[in-house]
This record gives structure tokens, C-alpha cells and sequence, in this order.
């Protein structure tokens, strides 16, 4: 899976429908497909990316000598900057426009300083900026790890924080590595149910020796029956029960608690190299911009009801006023208010 813009459990909860593997592999299908279209749409990656990229010396352009256009390869910082080789102070590198980046279109030099372009034998790819690339770098703190990670492991146990809080498709950072969920898996939560529980939607709480390590909007599973808590009380967990597609059944008192707080993750990912990282090292999540969250979830959620229909949705007449051209109009209006809102311009040179 490439970097989305919304997770398979986003999804899932907008078509209020339980995942199974075929359903699961056509929304992660989608969610690529909607994620690669938006940003299209937009002339711009909103993920942050670290990357070391070559440039043509500008004044091989007759443009100002010591700005460089960016176009699409905006910074959200920089790291390193050489010309023909030879290093550039960043302190007298200037990222522009200031006064509302990130994303930065352009780079120039301070022109009280001695740095200068230019110090290749040719124009062709005089300039070197290391840097992180993309739109902005918004991050929450989303929990901990729950174990040593060595270099080369691909199942990162969690807390239920970040079990709450993140899904498949989202983009994390432990320490300086970045990393992608790919799959969820339970795991044993070491605590165990504290009173028998009948098979009714009406009996909600579930009594634990410690909800310490509990969050609110976890999924926990008790023998094959799913239920997400909806609010903690003292060791008392609040859950609405037969969750996820889950059939209520009675339970035991002792039986497990599980939680999917096994992340499969690819490690490494945009840029940076996987690491070893201690127990307890914060779990970062990237955001994207709410309204890109939002079109890409009801981009999935078209393709997903066009591919159900085998495509064949084209209007008659006489059906302006269907529901299903309210749905084309809905989704052609998000598009251009995310358009509206976070499309690039594009530049253009004359030749």
C-alpha cells in the first residue's frame, strides 16, 4: 500500500459496514486510487517525504540569479543546500513565501550573504537541496510502543491509544523513521473479563481489574463477539456490543481481552531508514488536511457503489433530479472546494 489519505477503518465507518477480506482489499484498491487522483487534482503530494533532489542553475533561465523555483517539489524544510558541489549555509538559505509556509514554492539566497548558485561547470543540476518535501508535516501524538522494535521487525505492538487511534493506511513516525500500517492483529491484552456477561445488547459494561490501558473508540474482542468502548468508568469499560459485523454471544467470567494492538507495518517508508526504537517511544501520526481526508473517503466510497454497478451509472433523461445525480453533483462540489482550497497553480514559462 502507497501513502492514503484516509484509513480502511475511515471508510468502514462512513459505509457503516463490518470488513472482511474481499471488502478490505477493494477499499485499500480504492483508497490508492482516490489518494493518487487527489493529488492530480491538487498538483501537489501532501505527504511529507525526505529527499535529496538536483536542480538547473536559474540563471540559466534569465530569472533572478539567486531564486530557485520549486514547482512541484515543495519544501516543508530543508536540511542541506550545494551548488556545483560546494555547501550553502543553510542560515543563508530563505524558504518563501514566509508568511504562511509551509508548503514552500521557492528558495532563495540571502543577499546580504556570499552564498551564490552557480558553482558548477554547467547550469545542469548545479543545486542539491536535502530536504523534507510535501505540503506540511501536521502530527499527532497517538500513544506508545508497547515493546523493544528492532531494525528488520515488521509487527509493532502498541498501546490502546494508538490502537484507538490508528488505522490501516495510516502514515506514523517513531523517533526520526517513518512507516505505513498495512495490516491490524489482536492481541492479548493481559487483562481478563472481571463478571460473566449474557448475550444482550443492553449489558454494556465490562468490568476489567485495570482499564489503565484502555482508550475510548478501541475495539476489544472477547472469545469471537467485537465491542468498542464508548466511555471508561473507574475498571469498568462501556461498549456497544456486537460490534464490526460481531454476533452477541454470553461470555465467562476470566475469559481474554484482546485488542488489534498488533500493527503490520512497511518500515522505512519517504525517505527515512529503519531504526531499533525502546519500549514507550512515541507513536507520531501524519494528518492530512481534513478536507483531502474527507474527499478521499467519499471518493472510495463512489468507486467502491460505481464498481458494485459494474460502472453503469450513465443518467437517462428525465433524471436530473435522481438520487444518484445529487450524489455526482455532491461529489463534483467537493472536488472543487478541495480544488479551491489546496490546488497549485501551475506555473508556466515561455520557451
Amino acid at each position: 500500500m502507497s501513502i492514503v489519505y484516509a484509513t480502511r477503518e475511515d471508510v468502514m465507518r462512513a459505509a457503516d459496514s463490518k470488513e472482511t477480506a474481499r471488502n478490505a482489499g477493494q477499499i485499500d484498491r480504492s483508497l490508492e486510487a482516490a489518494s493518487r487522483a487527489i493529488d492530480a487534482l491538487c498538483h501537489r503530494t501532501f505527504y511529507p517525504h525526505v529527499a535529496t533532489k538536483s536542480f538547473d542553475w536559474p540563471n540559466s533561465q534569465h530569472a533572478a540569479p539567486w531564486r530557485l523555483w520549486l514547482d512541484a517539489n515543495e519544501l516543508i524544510s530543508v536540511t542541506a543546500v550545494s551548488s556545483g558541489g560546494t555547501a550553502i549555509s543553510t542560515a543563508d538559505v530563505l524558504l518563501e513565501p514566509n508568511e504562511y509556509g509551509p508548503p514552500y514554492n521557492r528558495l532563495e539566497l540571502n543577499l546580504g550573504s556570499s552564498a551564490a548558485f552557480g558553482g558548477g561547470d554547467t547550469h545542469q543540476r548545479d543545486i542539491t537541496i536535502t530536504g523534507l518535501y510535501g505540503y506540511r508535516n501536521d502530527e499527532t501524538s497517538a500513544g506508545v510502543t508497547a515493546e523493544v522494535l528492532d531494525a528488520s521487525e515488521t509487527g509493532l505492538d502498541v498501546d490502546g491509544t494508538t490502537s484507538a487511534t490508528v488505522g490501516v493506511g495510516s502514515l506514523l513516525r517513531i523517533d526520526d523513521e517513518r512507516m505505513t500500517v498495512t495490516g491490524r492483529s489482536m492481541l492479548d491484552t493481559g487483562q481478563n473479563l472481571g463478571g460473566d456477561l449474557d448475550a444482550k445488547a443492553s449489558t454494556v459494561t465490562v468490568a476489567v481489574a485495570s482499564a489503565a490501558g484502555f482508550a475510548v473508540d478501541e475495539t476489544i474482542l472477547i472469545d469471537a463477539e467485537r465491542m468498542l468502548i464508548v466511555d471508561i468508568a473507574g475498571t469498568n469499560l462501556i461498549v456497544k456490543r456486537g460490534w464490526n459485523g460481531s454476533v452477541l454471544a454470553a461470555h465467562t467470567t476470566g475469559a481474554d481481552v484482546y485488542a488489534p494492538r498488533t500493527l503490520t507495518v512497511t518500515r522505512g517508508v519517504l525517505g527515512t531508514t529503519a531504526a531499533a526504537h525502546n519500549t514507550a517511544s512515541t507513536v507520531y501520526r501524519w494528518d492530512p488536511p481534513s478536507l483531502i481526508q474527507t474527499l478521499a473517503v467519499a471518493e472510495v466510497l463512489n468507486l467502491l457503489g460505481l464498481e458494485q454497478a459494474g460502472y453503469a451509472v450513465a443518467l437517462k433523461t428525465g433524471e436530473a433530479g435522481s438520487e444518484r445525480t445529487r450524489d455526482v453533483r455532491g461529489i463534483a462540489a467537493l472536488r472543487t472546494q478541495v480544488y479551491n482550497a489546496y490546488g497549485r497553480m501551475v506555473r508556466l514559462r515561455g520557451v
